[in-house]
């Protein structure tokens, strides 16, 4: 009788090495603002295989009602106005670094779902986020902080998330 360890399933890390050539990179947002870590790793990226950026957020549709959008929980001109602001302060400032970008913001209720389409609709070869620290799986699949962590495990590209230090 032999005994065999039992199978661990673990958690993919993070891509450590980054890809050979990249050719296009999805700059995306949540919802959050895209902070210059974010946008610097994108430049990092970029830079070497001359890839172009392409910059997207989500305006955050909050729910339904009866099974029907209401006007009322669709993003405001306002919060329209605001991703449109983060968008164009990042391709503004990609493009003073030298690099190809562009970007445009969508309204959703399901971000990672629509993060994963726009990066296969755009051909993107990897997906830049800023991201809070990981939190424990059951509580952080409640908390729309963690939609970063989300795009990651369900992504079929290379997924960097950038954690800005607090010190």
């Amino acid at each position: 009788m032999s005994l065999t360890a039992p199978k661990v399933r673990r958690r993919p890390s993070p891509p450590t090495e980054e890809p050979a050539r990249l050719k296009r990179i999805l700059l995306a947002s949540e919802g959050r603002p895209i902070t210059n870590a974010a946008i610097d790793r994108a430049a990092e990226l970029a830079r070497p295989g001359a890839a172009s950026v392409r910059v997207f957020s989500i305006a955050r549709v909050h729910g339904v009602a009866f099974g029907m959008q209401t006007p009322g929980l669709l993003p405001t001109k306002k919060e329209w106005d605001e991703q449109r602001q983060i968008v164009g302060r990042a391709v503004k400032r990609l493009e003073r670094k030298g690099i190809d970008a562009d970007g445009h913001v969508v309204g959703t209720r399901k971000s990672t779902k629509r993060i994963l389409q726009e990066a296969t609709l755009a051909g993107c070869d990897a997906i830049v986020m800023a991201a809070d620290p990981d939190r424990n799986r059951v509580t952080g699949d409640f908390l729309w902080s963690q939609e970063p962590q989300r795009v990651r495990r369900r992504a079929k590209v290379p997924v960097f998330l950038v954690v800005e230090d607090d010190g």
